[in-house]
């Protein structure tokens, strides 16, 4: 199946969804060769090249289906309300749509995934096969392992300036539950989760799954994706409960210098009910001559703020699933009941890893430093290459390893054998359908002028990739005004 474009992939995942079927028969064939069913797709777009922003789930049929239809006059099998309204994450998505094409034999540039191209660094997994080997297997304590939290305090303290104690600190499965259960800690149903946009996909969900409302508020590229404190302070009310701040920033990379948070600390000091979670886990993948500061460091804000971070990025240890909230002892303790109540405490063998990751040295040491060496490179060839195509506008990061590109001027344009480009999702489609580029559209994160790339891959793929969007661009100027 390696000659086959992902176009006749998307297109049967299509037509199946515009069918409303909920699978895709596996003995078809596509073309010339068989097909494995696909698990997830963009939904169909119509012929003239409109799609939906949605994502829809593409899964094989199974018992518990045969069941639903045949037993669907005594058994109530509905779902919940909060679990029907809850959006899919786009990025995992379009991340496992992919894969599945690369798979089925097609040659896909991926560029959707938030996840560094990098190993584990090997004392880091050394010391997770010794806890295997030493049979460190069992239960831990639900809060985490003293030893961790002991070394995360010490990391907090002398890299953050932030003095907690161990039971201030609560080790969780990946800083993704750290957020959900500090949502679902402070928010009580009707608070407002204020959300500055471009934001992470799951802010928005998490929030509406503690019963709370996102209220989100714009940035603009330029003003390099920064919250604007007037903005800010136009929309606190007396609902509003906690503010989500990100920096450095997934999807953008933004960082927050610590004057901005000055400010915004100064307006959050106003409003008494008004709490901070502080996203900084991508506070060692920064470049110079951007800064990281931590928003429980500024004056009063320390009580008021819960600081989440983790080893996914900074350690390339996203599938160890290891994070940890920062904060006050009550809403840590009520954290900590909730996750003993979901998860109970995270793998004893990710969290021996953890501690030898925090043994590398300040921010990681040069084991770090040599991945954001890397990422920086990336990152000025991608800003350079792309920045120079007509009608793209683009805001440098200062960190992660994302670029949030606005794309706009190519909207309402044409495309041969594709149809209209009315938007992000329609624009990020015809990218893997005729080029087989995968990239995120920025509606996924609340804002749908904008594409995010990430770049934790290589500079040969990501050459490779700007070709390919250099190309696919190209014969939509002709129908634009840029």
């Amino acid at each position: 199946m390696a000659s086959q474009s992902s176009a006749a992939v998307i297109s049967a995942a299509s037509a199946v969804a515009a069918r409303g079927e909920s699978h895709l028969d596996s003995k078809k064939p596509i073309g010339s060769a068989r097909f494995q069913p696909l698990r997830l797709s963009f939904s169909s777009y119509s012929k003239s090249g409109n799609m939906s922003s949605r994502i829809c789930a593409v899964t094989k049929p199974n018992d518990a289906e045969t069941l639903s239809s045949s037993s669907s006059s005594s058994v109530d099998m509905s779902l919940s309300p909060r679990v029907q309204s809850l959006k899919p994450s786009k990025t995992m998505a379009i991340t496992d749509l992919a894969a599945t094409l690369v798979q089925s034999g097609v040659p896909i540039i991926r560029l959707a995934a938030g996840e560094p191209d990098f190993d584990t660094p090997k004392v880091v997994a050394e010391a997770g096969i010794n806890a295997i080997r030493e049979g460190f297997t069992r239960y831990s304590l639900n809060a985490g392992i003293t030893e961790l939290r002991e070394a995360i305090c010490r990391k907090l303290k002398e890299e953050n300036g932030l003095s907690y104690a161990p039971d201030q600190i609560l080790v969780s499965n990946g800083a993704k539950q750290s957020i959900f259960q500090a949502v679902l800690a402070v928010c009580s149903p009707g608070d407002e989760v204020i959300i500055p946009a471009p934001y992470w996909v799951s802010y928005t969900e998490q929030a509406r799954l503690a019963d709370a409302t996102p209220v989100i508020i714009p940035t603009k590229i330029s003003d390099n994706f920064l919250l604007d404190p007037k903005d800010l302070e136009s929309k606190l009310t007396e609902k509003s409960r906690l503010l989500i701040l990100c920096s450095p920033s997934n999807p953008t990379g933004s960082v927050y210098p610590k004057s901005l948070l000055e400010e915004i600390a100064r307006i959050i000091a106003k409003h008494p009910r008004l709490m901070v979670i502080s996203d900084e886990i991508y506070e060692h993948i920064i470049y110079a001559p951007a800064k990281h500061t931590s928003f429980a460091s500024l004056p009063d804000m320390y009580e008021r703020t819960m600081t989440i971070n983790g080893f996914s990025k900074a350690f390339a240890m996203t599938g160890w699933r290891l994070g940890y909230l920062a904060g006050p002892k009550h809403i840590v303790a009520a954290c900590s009941k909730l996750q003993g109540q979901v998860t109970s405490g995270a793998s004893s063998i990710s969290q021996k890893a953890g501690v030898a990751a925090l043994g590398l040295g300040k921010a990681g040491g040069e084991t770090v430093a040599e991945m954001v060496k890397a990422y920086r490179e990336r990152r000025d060839f991608l800003v350079k290459s792309l920045g120079a195509i007509e009608g793209v506008k683009i805001s440098e990061p200062q960190g992660a390893f994302y670029l949030f590109i606005d794309f706009s001027a190519y909207y309402g344009s044409e495309a041969e054998g594709f149809g209209l480009i009315s938007d992000s999702s329609s624009l990020a489609l015809y990218f893997l359908d005729k080029f087989q580029v995968a990239m995120v559209p920025g509606d996924a994160f609340g804002d749908d002028s904008c594409i995010r790339i990430s770049y934790a891959t290589s500079l040969d793929i990501l050459r490779a990739a700007v070709e390919k969007i250099t190309k696919a661009l190209k014969p939509l100027r002709a129908t634009i005004s840029v």
